[in-house]
């Protein structure tokens, strides 16, 4: 049984306790002292004998009540920390302030492919393949910044937490290094807490917002591409929303648990470029971080890549992509191990890529390798339809940014929205509806609202003030379009060419508005 006597502190009173349980020839395999409290473990202490026992400790001066416990704290505090170790993914050390190791996770052990016994009997020098990173920690106090190390061969970066002891904490708040605490994260494990912050608004193709007949058709492809595990090259106008595509195909393949990195190649110079998609070793150049660096593709082993404006790439880089599609090994920068990953290669752009091969500004080989699967991601003006949903969910984003309660469009800026070409496709329509938001108090906008946003917009005024519902201030406005611009360009083909969609689609506008009117 396992007991709590509660006392007031003095000098000998513990002792003066567990002589009571000595003369009842009660065995204690387990004591902590732990004012004002005293937890003793005696298997051979059963519950009848607790009144005689309270009886006879009340004799000693200043104990007080007797409570059975199921386990001793400290006990508790090791179990618990043992789970804890237990459960992490990350490999950790303990160590003393010699460098010893003291405590080891599993995660360390099977890096070690020993049990956590023996690898407790080594030093950190025998565990590291940097031997003079041992004195360095204790010459430093175990305080160094984090950095890349090898682990039994394997890359992990490190992360050090010193174990202090105070010194004389009633006279001064110094305190003394005794040892510390090694976290060591693989370069995987990095990428998906990478993912996990990049991508926490969802995933799938409810990221891909459109309910038009094109946006249907793309969605049901990209469905069936996205489970199969080739590269995958999306191209489309400037944001039109190519990245969102790439992440919804991540999202329902079968690497959805793994990372998804991107690299925008437009945005770095080759140098940089190079060491984020490939990583570098501690020295490669100037500047480098100490330890070294892991890339894009190791830290996304599993899962994805994804290569914004692939066409800006280098012909130098073009070259080491190529080589890393062909066999999945690449070295880093200034190293000369051959490093071997999975991922899936997802690349999208705006340029004409055949194009740019026939001008040797983009290697045919390259080409044909990336451009395994395809989509096209269609424009705003391709797809009217979606232009008012899209508008809604910007809307309503943009209410929440500003801490203003939800806005709508009267039926004269809804009309200027799907009248409107949107050179800048998505994302031009985010910035004005988010302009138009931020600089407005009503809680209508309309025509001018808009106008006044972009400048490039404009339509005819409808008046749709009493409007019962979204879909009969769609319809009106549709209507007023159709009735203005019809006679202007008198058929399907015309209209469809002047609002830059398919006739088809214009054909069924106008019989479902009766256009034109019959006499």
């Amino acid at each position: 049984m396992r007991i709590n006597i509660q006392f007031r502190d003095r000098v000998g009173i513990a002792h003066e306790i567990l002589a009571v349980l000595a003369r009842r020839g009660l065995n204690v395999v387990a004591v902590e002292v732990d004012p004002p409290n005293i937890y003793i473990d005696s298997p051979e202490l059963l519950e009848y004998m607790l009144p005689a026992l309270q009886e006879d400790c009340q004799k000693v001066n200043g104990v007080g009540q007797i409570e059975v416990i199921d386990v001793l704290p400290g006990i508790r505090r090791r179990l618990h920390l043992d789970t804890m170790m237990a459960v992490m993914e990350d490999p950790v050390l303990a160590v003393d302030g010699s460098g010893n190791l003291v405590i080891a996770n599993a995660a360390a052990a099977a890096v070690a492919g020993m049990d956590e016994a023996a690898l407790c009997r080594l030093t950190l020098s025998q565990v590291l393949d940097d031997a003079a990173l041992q004195e360095e920690l204790i010459a430093n106090g175990f305080r160094i910044p984090s950095r890349e190390v090898s682990l039994y061969g394997e890359p992990f970066f490190m992360d050090v937490t010193p174990v202090s002891e105070p010194l004389l904490p009633e006279l001064t708040p110094l305190s003394r290094s005794v040892g510390a605490v090694l976290t060591f994260h693989a370069p995987t494990r990095i990428g998906g807490r990478i993912h996990a912050l990049q991508n926490s608004a969802g995933s799938g193709f409810d990221l891909l917002i459109g309910e038009s007949e094109q946006m249907r058709v793309l969605k049901k492809r990209a469905a069936r591409m996205a489970v199969v595990d080739a590269p995958l090259l999306i191209t489309g106008e400037t944001g039109t929303g190519k990245e969102l595509l790439a992440q919804a195909c991540h999202g329902v393949s079968n690497r959805s648990n793994a990372p998804f990195l991107e690299l925008n190649c437009a945005a770095l110079p080759e140098s940089l470029a190079e060491s984020e998609l490939f990583g570098y070793m501690s020295g490669a150049f100037t500047g480098a971080q100490r330890g070294g660096k892991p890339g894009l593709f190791e830290m996304a082993d599993g899962g994805t890549v994804f290569l914004d404006e692939i066409g800006e790439m280098s012909l130098y880089l073009q070259a080491k992509l190529l080589r890393f599609l062909n066999d999945g090994k690449f070295r880093r920068i200034g190293g000369d191990k051959e490093v071997r990953v999975n991922v899936r290669i997802i690349s999208a752009t705006h340029r004409n890529l055949p194009k740019m091969v026939q001008e040797g500004l983009f290697r045919e080989d390259l080409f044909y390798r990336l451009n395994v699967l395809h989509l096209e991601m269609p424009a705003l003006r391709d797809r009217p339809d979606d232009i008012l949903l899209l508008a809604g969910h910007f809307i309503e984003r943009a209410c929440t940014q500003s801490q203003k309660p939800v806005c709508r469009l009267n039926s004269s800026a809804c009309a200027a929205l799907v009248s409107n070409r949107w050179p800048g496709n998505v994302r031009q329509l985010q910035n004005v509806v988010f302009r138009a938001i931020t600089m407005s108090d009503q809680r209508v906008l309309g025509a001018a609202d808009v106008d006044w946003a972009e400048g490039s917009i404009s339509a005819d005024e409808v008046n749709l003030d009493t409007a019962e519902n979204w879909d009969l201030s769609v319809s009106a406005f549709e209507r007023a379009l159709l009735e203005r611009l019809y006679p202007q360009y008198p058929s399907s083909r015309k209209l469809a060419a002047r609002l830059a969609t398919s006739h088809s689609m214009i054909a069924t506008k106008l019989r479902k508005y009766g256009i034109p009117q019959k006499r």
